[in-house]
């Protein structure tokens, strides 16, 4: 998802940028709304699961500090090693979801023209 997220951030960014007038603004936006409830969805979908490993990560931390042993240890570093990529993961598609609505303003201010 992180790809694509990026290689269609860098498509309507450069849509924007070439600012041709043979360009179809109204067909982008609209395509543009389909993309960012996909990627709305994606990102909803993610920080459920991130939520899901913080809280795993913070239940492996309180039975390490209850139960001091290598299986608690070995359990905390297992769900932090997964957490730290989807936060990671999280963070990439909010920023760039973020930038998508930037660019559907930008186009929108275009078409009223």
């Amino acid at each position: 998802m992180r790809a694509r997220i990026v290689r269609y951030d860098k498509y309507i960014s450069g849509l924007l940028e070439a600012d041709s007038t043979e360009t179809s603004w109204q067909q982008v936006r609209e395509d543009l709304l389909v993309q960012i409830g996909f990627f709305q969805h994606e990102r909803l979908i993610h920080l459920l699961v991130t939520i899901c490993f913080a809280l795993l990560a913070m239940m492996g931390l309180f039975l390490l500090l209850i139960h001091n042993s290598l299986a608690s240890i070995l359990l905390l570093l297992l769900f932090m090693v997964l957490l730290l990529p989807y936060i990671n993961h999280y963070y990439i598609l909010e920023n760039r979801t973020q930038k998508l609505y930037e660019y559907y303003d930008a186009i929108s201010k275009k078409i009223q023209q």
